[in-house]
């Protein structure tokens, strides 16, 4: 019995080893990057703009189309969340892309 958790343990420790150095080497090359703060706070920046535009296009557009076609229903509001959402879905589109180049190296270390 004490085999099988030598095993183990053993099978344990070597998984265990594999994540550490994965993570010790992405962050020794976070440690060389280029990329500071200014990235940071850029990618924000382009995050926030990826939500706004569609946003602003669809609220206008609505503004538009309230005053050449009056009616009950508000084109306005309508758009601006059709706009809203158009613009979410962009911005999780384009992090989950940067994400997944991110931990595309990590990947392959561990294998």
């Amino acid at each position: 019995m004490s085999e099988k958790f030598e095993n183990s343990s053993t099978a344990h420790d070597a998984t265990f080893s594999s994540q550490i150095s994965a993570k010790a080497a992405r962050k020794s090359k976070a440690r060389g990057s280029t990329q500071g703060v200014w990235f940071g706070l850029g990618m924000m920046g382009l995050i926030g703009w990826s939500v706004v535009v569609p946003t602003l296009l669809g609220a206008g557009i609505g503004q538009w189309l309230d005053s050449e076609y009056p009616g009950e229903r508000s084109w306005t509001l309508m758009l601006l969340i059709a706009g809203l959402f158009i613009g979410c879905l962009n911005a999780w589109q384009w992090v989950s892309k940067q994400d997944k180049a991110i931990h595309e190296p990590e990947e392959n270390i561990n294998e």
